[in-house]
């Protein structure tokens, strides 16, 4: 399977980002564990998954998954990556988005091309 994905950091940490709303990607723990390898794999602490909103009330659904595979629900610096990844990769426009986990919303606000907040 050939899975396009950018690295980026965010204060210390290291991520590996993947467009699901413009490839198919299918994403296990073993996957993940694989990925994370850092002599084997790419090497990262958490892989983010940037999916189509599954409603109205936010613009992209992303999932978080551990290195050791598991799935968190929530992280400042990697959320400050996935918008910088949207609006880098023209996903949308918009300078304010909301963007959903399995367990929560957040709006990130891109205050210039260098910042990026994240409520």
């Amino acid at each position: 399977m050939t899975l396009k994905f950018s690295k980026m950091h965010g204060l210390g940490n290291d991520f590996v980002v993947i467009d699901a709303v413009n490839q198919k990607v299918s994403i296990t723990p073993d996957k993940v564990k694989a990925l994370a390898n850092r002599h084997r794999g790419i090497g990262f602490d958490q892989l983010l998954l940037i999916a189509p909103a599954k409603d109205n009330s936010h613009d992209f659904f992303y999932q978080i998954f551990n290195a050791d595979g598991s799935e968190a629900y929530q992280c400042g610096n990697g959320a400050r990556c996935i918008a910088k990844y949207i609006y880098d990769h023209k996903l949308s426009a918009k300078k304010e988005l909301t963007v959903a986990t399995k367990k929560n919303k957040h709006r990130l606000i891109l205050q210039n091309s260098k910042i990026i907040t994240v409520d």
